[in-house]
This record gives C-alpha cells, structure tokens and sequence, in this order.
C-alpha cells in the first residue's frame, strides 16, 4: 500500500485528501467540522477524517502534498509590488508568507509526521485535480482562479500521468478577483460569487458593452485588468473612485437590491463569460485537443462552463464537484502520486462521494436525544418521494458525503419542482436566503434530454442548460427567470438511492425530477452529522426528514 495525504490550507476551504494506490479513498473538508464558512483553520479534523476512511496510520503516508508553493507567491508578489511602487502590498504578502511558513510545522508537531513534505503549485494542483480525476487520456486544461502562488490563471495540456504548463497570467491580473471586486461592490462577502451569478439574469444589458473595457483581451489568448477601475490590487476597496463615480456607491448589504446592481451583475456575468471563452478558444487551437478539464474558483460558474463547453470549440468537458481551493488537496496528492512517482493513471472520478458516512445507530441516536417521533422504513427512497408528491420539503440524509459545495443527492433538501411556490418556500421558509437565488433540478440522466435543451451529462451539477419550452411550466420551480436550470443528472450507478427516490418520483407524479438545494440553512455549511441534520429540520419549515432509514415528520 502506497499514500498520499493531500492539504489545502494555506487560504480559505481548507481540506485533507487520501490517495491509496492512485485511488481517491477520502476527501473531508474543514469547515462540515468546525461549522465555519470557508475556514481557513488548518484541517486537523480532515485529515483526521480520511486517514480513518483510508484505514491508514499517519506513519504509513508517503508523503505529504500541500497546494501551495510559498516562495514562488512571495517571490513573484514582491516584485509585482515593487514594479508597481505598492508598499502596502508588500507587507501583505510578506505577512502572508510568514505565517503560512508555519503551516509545515504545525503538521509535523501535531500529527507527529516524519516523511517528505512536497510543495505543488496551487494551479498545478487545480490542473491536477481535474485531468488526473477525468476518464481523459489526453485533454486541454484551464485554470480559472482568484489567484495563488501569484497566479490567476494558466491552460496546460494533460497526457496520461503528465501535464504541461503552456501559459500563464500572473496576478494581480485576474478575472477571479474581478468577479469578487465587483461582487463586494454589490454587497456580498468573498465567496459570495454565486449569488451574483444567479442575480445576473434579472439584469439587463444596459452596461454590458462598457464594463467590458475593464479587462482588455490580448491576442495571446491571455488578458490584462485595467485598474483604473479597482483598488483590490493595492490591498484598498475593491473598487476605485472612477468605477463608484460611474456607478455610483457601492451597495449597503442587506439593503434593497436595484436595478443598477442587477444590471451591474448581468454585466460581470457577460465580461467573465467572454474573456473565459477568449482564453478557452486560444487554448483549443494551441492544445489541438477536443477534449477541456476545467478547474478553479471560477469554474464552479456553471452558466460560463455551459458557454466553454458550447462556444469554444471543445466536445467534452470534465470538472471534478470541488474545483475551488478545497478540491486543491485531491490535486496536491495526485500531482505527487504521477508526476513525483511516475505512476500510471487508475482512476476517475465517476461519483462524488467520498467524505464521511454514519451508522443507522448513528441516526437513530439523533432522533432519540431530540425526542422527536420517528420510524423506520424499508425504502427510504419511496418514503421521501411519496412525501414530496404531497407538497412536502423533505431534508435527505444518506450515505456518505458529497466532495464540494452543491448537494448531489447525500446532504440535500428537496422539494416538488412541480409547484411554483417551492422556489419562495425553500427560499424564505427554510434556508432563509436571498429571494433571487435559483434551485438546482436533479433529473434521471436517462430522461435528461426531455427536459434540456442540449443536454449533456452534468453528474456535479456544473452545467445551466435552457429548460425546454414545452417542459417549463411543468417545473417552474427549478426553473430560473431566465428559463434556464442548473442540471445535477443522476445515474442509478453513481447514487443509486437517490435515482430510486426520482425514479419513484417520476412514478407518482410523471415529473423524473426534483428541486435540489444543499441541506443548510444560511450561514451554515452543509450539515455533516446527523445531530445537525436534526437540529436544521427543527429550526427551519421543512416537513419531513429522511435520516438514513429513519423518518420524521412534523405535525
């Protein structure tokens, strides 16, 4: 037995990884532990966690990854900062070197850890994470971030246990920070891209042709910021004085969302969506390969995926489900295991469950210090279908946990996409969250193609596809403002209780699909226990809980 233990802690979603043999055996992030929104705590509880699912001792590890290159960041942040005369930069990025150097340390004080320590560039374990987990042989690979190791973006050609860098775009060049700039400019946090996604389609195209002068497309198929327009650069507000001279002040959160803001994020959307495809394009001439692995931040935008995939020239792509910083640890550890080790490839990431599972005695244990009333079922799945053909919102928890941030049918809320209300239901009533934000269709792969307008497997839901004409008055409730639907396609191979619960669906009501939203509450991860699976069901309006084989419902 051979094993490498991934980390991804050097910024935020910290996260452990185990390969044994080539093979994935566990993969925990931080923050289902500790109950911190993007931690960016060390992940001791992680690696804890997959050296357990691994059945592996810390003295038994190889080697130990870490997603991140300290020197190269501060090597290249440090003449960025003096090229450009910004002492303050500099300091945060001496600050941020100096304490991340300790980082090291604290693993082998800890865990007590003796071996070799590698460093891999963060990008080259993004590029890592999706080639070496796609069933691709031979594929093009981009790299779409806020940044690390100073870098923002590069494209790479994979071939069998090896990737080649072909270009990069240094920071503080960066369509990731671009994104973010303008996403705290309209009053969310960091992280908070995705509302801004699902907000953009209530704008209009009312400043779409001049936010697009923002970033300057280069004909090497790289590009350049403007910073006119930003202060992110120089460690200041993310947005300078000209941009809220234009648009005016930046918005209050919580605060009443206009017309100016939507607007705004229709345009953000647009700006990404073409300098992606811009780079995506340069990329598929340069690689000569039909074949794109995506990864990065920005590749959980699943609306731009949908335009590389379509617009760019490519004929499949692959993105493994936590393509942000967290999926970083799986990238660390398969760098190592083929390019450090020379190993050949043995596997592909055809389902996404691989975190912690828990025992019936588990959930029931649960329950009982709830003293809410519960029973047992023979068919779960049947159990939780039945109740949402009733009009009921049914909070799933089965098997073990989904890597990244969209539930895929382990750790999810469901609901019947058949009736409208759902969408202001969920939203309001249950995860108390912004009133634009859309809810993911899970539909039976086999039936997708009724229900999508071009439809492609999407087994991470990391594609937005038009909902058919036909088919959108049907499930208006997963189906967005602009008539399109973020698609989770499930295979009876991959989760086979989940597709028993659409397939019965489907059966009772002749809808094979169901609303999916990660089960938590706002500001919360998703619930990793039973115990808080339990305590979400309680704090919020769901109506049933399906716990493993246990059922409660409210009166």
């Amino acid at each position: 037995m051979r094993a490498i233990l991934g980390i991804n802690c050097f910024s935020h979603d910290t996260s452990a990884a185990l390969i044994v043999d080539g093979q994935l055996v566990g993969f925990a992030e931080e923050e289902r532990f500790n109950r911190e929104v993007h931690t960016k705590r060390f992940p001791h509880q992680s690696i804890a966690s997959v050296l357990r699912l691994g059945g592996v001792g810390i003295d038994e590890v190889e080697a130990v990854a870490f997603a991140y290159r300290p020197a190269d960041d501060f090597r290249r942040g440090a003449a960025d900062a003096l090229r450009r005369r910004a002492p303050k930069r500099l300091a945060a990025q001496a600050y941020v070197d100096a304490r991340l150097a300790g980082k090291q340390r604290q693993l082998r004080r800890s865990w007590g850890y003796r071996g070799p320590v590698v460093h891999v560039g963060h990008h080259l374990a993004h590029a890592a994470s999706s080639f070496f987990a796609s069933p691709f042989e031979e594929a093009a690979v981009l790299t779409l971030d806020r940044g690390g190791d100073f870098l923002s973006t590069t494209t790479n050609v994979g071939r069998g246990s090896h990737l080649e860098v072909l270009t990069e775009v240094h920071n503080p060049h960066s369509l990731g920070e671009v994104y973010t700039a303008i996403t705290q400019f309209l009053g969310f946090l960091p992280n908070d891209e995705g509302k801004v996604m699902g907000l953009a389609p209530y704008g209009s195209n009312k400043y779409t042709e001049e936010l697009r002068d923002l970033v300057r497309l280069d004909p090497d198929g790289t590009f350049e910021v403007d910073f006119r327009w930003f202060g992110y650069q120089v460690e200041g507000p993310p947005m300078s004085g000209a941009f809220v001279e234009r648009y005016g002040p930046p918005r209050v959160p919580e605060s009443e969302i206009t017309d100016r803001d939507k607007d705004l994020a229709h345009a953000l959307q647009d700006l990404t969506e073409e300098a992606a495809l811009h780079v995506a394009r340069h990329l598929r001439r340069s690689s000569g390969s039909p074949r794109l692995c995506l990864a990065g931040g920005l590749a959980l935008n699943s609306v731009m995926n949908t335009r590389l995939l379509q617009e760019a020239g490519f004929e499949e792509v692959f993105i493994q489900p936590a393509a942000g910083d967290a999926g970083n640890a799986v990238g660390a550890a398969l760098w190592v295991w083929h390019e450090s080790l020379g190993q050949p490839r043995s596997w592909e990431m055809s389902h996404a469950f691989c975190g912690e599972a828990w025992s019936d005695a588990d959930c029931e244990a649960a329950l009982r210090r709830s003293g809410m009333v519960f029973s047992r079922v023979g068919d779960p799945a049947d159990a939780a279908a039945a109740r949402l053909a009733e009009g009921k919102v049914v909070g799933w928890f089965q098997g073990r946990a989904e890597a990244g941030p969209r539930a895929l049918g382990a750790r999810s809320i469901l609901a019947d996409p058949r009736r409208a209300e759902m969408r202001d239901v969920v939203n309001e009533r249950v995860k108390r969250r912004e009133w634009f934000r859309p809810f993911a269709p899970s539909v039976l792969h086999e039936r997708g193609g009724e229900y999508f307008e071009g439809y492609s497997p999407s087994p991470f839901m990391l594609l937005v596809l038009p909902v058919r004409a036909s088919k959108q008055s049907e499930i208006p409730a997963v189906c967005h403002v602009d008539g399109t639907g973020r698609v989770q396609s499930v295979t009876a191979g991959a989760n086979p209780g989940f597709h028993r619960l659409i397939e019965r669906f489907g059966e009772l009501t002749g809808v094979p699909v169901v609303l999916n939203t990660s089960f938590n509450l706002r500001g919360e991860p998703m619930v990793h226990r039973p115990g808080e699976a339990v305590a979400d069901f309680r704090r919020s309006a769901m109506d049933a809980l399906v716990l493993g084989p246990f059922v409660a419902d409210k009166a």
